[in-house]
């Protein structure tokens, strides 16, 4: 059910980037942008597969072409 709820878009992401870092060590700050890089790779991967689904609706719905 909460899938229903409507999402806050951004939070994550602003509290993230508003984060001070001066407390990470080196290796934290490595395993950071690991993980960081991690998830921009799954959103792409998600984003394009969206993308794709959206192509094939189009595709599948268009209208017809008056002959």
């Amino acid at each position: 059910m909460e899938d229903d709820l409507p999402r806050v878009r951004g939070d994550a992401a602003s509290r993230l980037a508003g984060e001070p870092l001066d407390s990470y060590s080196q290796d934290e700050l490595s395993e950071r942008i690991a993980l960081l890089e991690a998830e921009i790779e799954r959103v792409k991967a998600h984003r394009a597969k969206a993308a794709d689904h959206m192509k094939l609706a189009a595709s599948l719905f268009k209208p017809r072409e008056p002959s």
